[in-house]
């Protein structure tokens, strides 16, 4: 990999076997990096210290103010919408360069932080915490500015301390969530994304939920349509294929296993069902966007 540094508040790391970020790490000051909907393939670690506004990312909205940390997977789609200007730094990396869920030691830490979808991916910091992370941050800058040794081997162990870190608070904290609830929707919809979230690995079908939650599976299914505008089996196959995407692109797993390690005893029929939601094979996603990539140049 190849160190650019592009000026003062932006250090960033370029993968040469693909030209991808590998990581980078910058000040921003306004909301310009992130007022359009991201997808990006790589996690992002933002810290707004000054500025408000609204974060729309999968199927929730967060109300945010000073002080938030907010952690993004790779491929989850977020924004930012703000009426002023806020300000703060942003770490991206991309799991060639740190892949958490390679090492179970690591993904024990970091599962707070990055693998629910349908919680809060932010949460407010002290004063104690701010000085902290602004400690670790400027490690990792110094080691950008570090020419007599252009490896950057202290990058990777500073990032996991920094992460560790962040998880640890978030598994903490007691905060009440900020998340705006819309009141049309009923509550067992919201307890059902909560079952889903459980239970997808190992339940498919829509009468699994629907005997959970104790209601008919036709009348949930009519709950679901009215206030998602989508069927069931949709909602619970867009978790299912969310993780997919997770697998191939951060770990080395066999198409066989990971179809295995959601519920699929036929990876075959798995990998019709992820080429129905995606339009591309489970080994053409791979090739094109995941882990997988690397191994093959």
């Amino acid at each position: 990999m190849i160190g650019v540094m592009n000026d003062q508040n932006v250090y960033t790391l370029i993968n040469q076997q693909n030209g991808n970020l590998a990581f980078k790490i910058f000040s921003f000051n306004n909301n310009s990096h992130f007022d359009n909907l991201q997808r990006n393939n790589y996690y992002s670690i933002i810290w707004v210290k000054q500025g408000e506004g609204l974060l729309k990312v999968d199927f929730s909205e967060y109300q945010f103010t000073d002080n938030t940390l907010f952690a993004f997977s790779a491929y989850q789609p977020f924004m930012f919408s703000t009426h002023g200007k806020i300000s703060g730094v942003a770490i991206q990396f991309h799991s060639d360069f740190y892949c958490i869920y390679q090492n179970p030691a690591d993904a024990k830490f970091t599962t707070a932080l990055f693998n629910n979808i349908y919680e809060a991916p932010c949460f407010g910091i002290n004063q104690e915490t701010g000085k902290r992370f602004d400690f670790l941050i400027n490690e990792l800058k110094h080691e950008f500015s570090n020419q007599e040794n252009q490896e950057y081997e202290l990058l990777v162990p500073i990032l996991k301390i920094l992460l560790i870190n962040a998880s640890r608070i978030k598994d903490k904290s007691n905060q009440t969530s900020t998340k705006i609830v819309d009141s049309s929707v009923p509550y067992i919809l919201h307890n059902l994304k909560i079952k889903i979230e459980h239970h997808f690995k190992k339940k498919h079908s829509a009468s699994q939920y629907a005997s959970l939650l104790n209601i008919s599976p036709n009348s949930l299914s009519k709950l679901v349509k009215s206030h998602f505008n989508k069927t069931l089996t949709e909602l619970i196959v867009e978790r299912i294929i969310i993780e997919a995407k997770r697998e191939l692109y951060m770990t080395n797993k066999t198409i066989k296993e990971i179809a295995w390690s959601l519920g699929y005893n036929d990876e075959y029929y798995f990998s019709r069902l992820f080429k129905k939601s995606t339009e591309v094979s489970p080994q053409l996603y791979r090739n094109s966007v995941g882990f997988g990539k690397a191994e093959l140049n």
